[in-house]
């Protein structure tokens, strides 16, 4: 074992212990200890505890760490610190500017487990509100997790969307006659990516090292002739499944003009490239059932959004203005209820005092754009939300939503939602298994039987358009189609700037066949309002 390596070690025992609450001088010696040694470069071939214990700084119960170090590979007092920490705990205190102190405080008044959470909690403003937290401290700790990010092997979609978009366009622009196209799963709007792929015919040269050091993951540049583009854009944008399906090597040879042309050939109804997963989509386009797929353009409203009422950024003015400023007709405030006291939960009188407020700007808008007055209602341990009934029944809606006691198995996280769905006051299920993509799977559910339940009670599917959630799974919105429960592609925005978001709603809503007719916020105001009656 290097000197570098028990370094490293000693560093994550003293952090530990202090994570832990364990004596503080303990954790400081330990500390000293890996301080001491890191400017020694120390050589540990062929020493003695006694040697180890002669150098200044180490005592006696360091040497001996180090020695059961040198001949076990691991200290039997660190295994035991590491068995009880999460492992995504131990990687928050490899973020800047966070101690073990601040991450024990994230860690248990939070109940944050992992980096990819607690990015998640930054951007909805939750870090700030913790004791010892302010704004500049959440700042610096998002910079550095996106920072640290950037350099991860896969990355969400929306994270490099904006880039790889703009990079074709000036490709285009700059020679107009260079065929090029993005190909992959970035064309097929997959949810996270590990690669990106360009197809372009031998003209275009690209600097792929310049270009994976800017993004962080790996470039592949497709070269192909003018006359073999267009079958090689759908072969390289495809799943192997989706070319098995349409029996891909029986295609005619032929110069193809267009993706259509292919289909056509294959006897097919033609297929939006976001849907080529080799799923159920050839067998619906072979009855020619494929559906004119939602479009942004499509929403009428923005329903979960998030005021500084709760853990919001903008007010409910601002937010309220920009959804107006952007043509919808509607939008639904959702701010966290009293049980989420980690996101200022509204208590019964700030409830009232919000609606209030609702009620007097709606006054001033008239006609032209109306706020609707919602919450986002804690599912509660027992499946009960966190309001009496005579609370729940002033909402115009009510978004249910588990946050807490995420660890559940798939009987009981099912049992919880479903007693959810069953309140006659719950409108929308909301991000139904928790997921944060990147940082934390989901719990798991039978979505048959909660879908089923949505269906039973008139309830309608979150689609949570947030980049890290996109929950429910777009691949189960087949099934809510089929068992005719509406989705709502809500952006659980905590600012204003989080409206963007539904456009990567829309991107997995159309890879699950979602239609303008089915989805919830495509609805005009008047006849939203009679669905929320049910």
């Amino acid at each position: 074992m290097t000197n570098e390596e028990v370094v490293d070690i000693l560093d994550l025992q003293a952090k530990l212990l202090e994570l832990h609450g364990e004596n503080s001088f303990k954790s400081r010696a330990f500390s000293g200890a890996a301080y001491r040694l890191d400017k020694l470069r120390y050589d540990f071939t062929g020493r003695t505890q006694k040697d180890i214990e002669s150098i200044e700084g180490i005592g006696k119960s360091i040497s001996k760490f180090i020695c059961e170090l040198l001949e076990h590979g691991s200290a039997k007092e660190q295994d035991e610190l590491i068995n009880k920490t999460p492992p995504g705990v131990i990687d928050m205190m490899g973020i800047k500017g966070l101690g073990p102190k601040k991450v024990h405080a994230i860690w248990k008044e939070l109940d944050i487990e992992s980096v990819g959470e607690l990015l998640y909690a930054c951007n909805e403003n939750r870090l700030s509100t913790l004791k010892g937290f302010g704004q500049k401290t959440q700042e610096a700790v998002k910079a550095s997790i996106e920072f640290k990010m950037a350099n991860s092997s896969k990355k969400h979609y929306a994270s490099v969307e904006p880039f790889i978009t703009t990079l074709v366009e000036n490709i285009t622009k700059a020679a107009p006659k260079i065929k090029v196209s993005v190909v992959g799963d970035f064309r097929r709007k997959a949810e996270v990516l590990d690669k990106i792929e360009i197809l372009s015919d031998p003209a275009l040269n690209l600097d792929l090292k310049k270009l994976e050091e800017k993004v962080g993951m790996p470039f592949v540049h497709h070269k192909f002739l003018a006359n073999e583009f267009v079958k090689k854009q759908f072969e390289l944008t495809a799943t192997k499944e989706h070319l098995q399906k349409v029996d891909f090597d029986s295609l005619p040879q032929a110069e193809y003009k267009t993706e259509e042309e292919i289909y056509t050939a294959l006897k097919l109804q033609y297929i939006e490239p976001e849907l080529r997963e080799g799923l159920n989509e050839v067998e619906f386009a072979k009855e020619n059932k494929i559906p004119k797929l939602i479009e942004l353009s499509d929403l009428k409203g923005i329903l979960h959004n998030h005021s500084t009422y709760s853990d919001g950024v903008h007010s409910l003015k601002e937010m309220a203005d920009y959804c107006k400023e952007l043509g919808y007709q509607y939008l639904g405030i959702c701010d966290h209820s009293k049980s989420a006291f980690y996101a200022q939960g509204l208590n019964e009188e700030r409830v009232w005092q919000q609606q209030m407020e609702i009620a007097k700007l709606n006054k001033g808008y008239g006609d032209s754009f109306k706020i609707l007055s919602g919450i986002e209602s804690d599912i509660l341990n027992d499946g009960n939300l966190d309001y009496a009934e005579d609370v729940l029944k002033t909402f115009d809606f009510i978004v249910a939503s588990v946050h807490s006691n995420l660890k559940m198995t798939e009987e009981k996280a099912t049992e919880r939602l479903i007693k959810a769905i069953e309140n006659p006051y719950t409108s929308i299920l909301g991000h139904p298994t928790g997921r944060l993509l990147l940082a934390r799977p989901g719990y798991p559910i039978n979505h048959k039987k909660v879908i089923d339940a949505c269906a039973a009670n008139k309830v309608s599917m979150e689609l949570n358009a947030h980049p890290y959630r996109l929950d429910i799974d777009w691949r189960w919105i087949w099934y809510c189609l089929e068992k005719n429960v509406m989705v709502s592609i809500n952006p659980d925005a905590h600012h204003m700037e989080g409206y963007h978001d539904m456009k990567y709603g829309v991107c997995v809503a159309r890879k699950g066949m979602l239609t303008k007719e089915m989805c919830l916020n495509a609805l005009d105001l008047a006849d939203l309002q009679i669905k929320f009656k049910k």
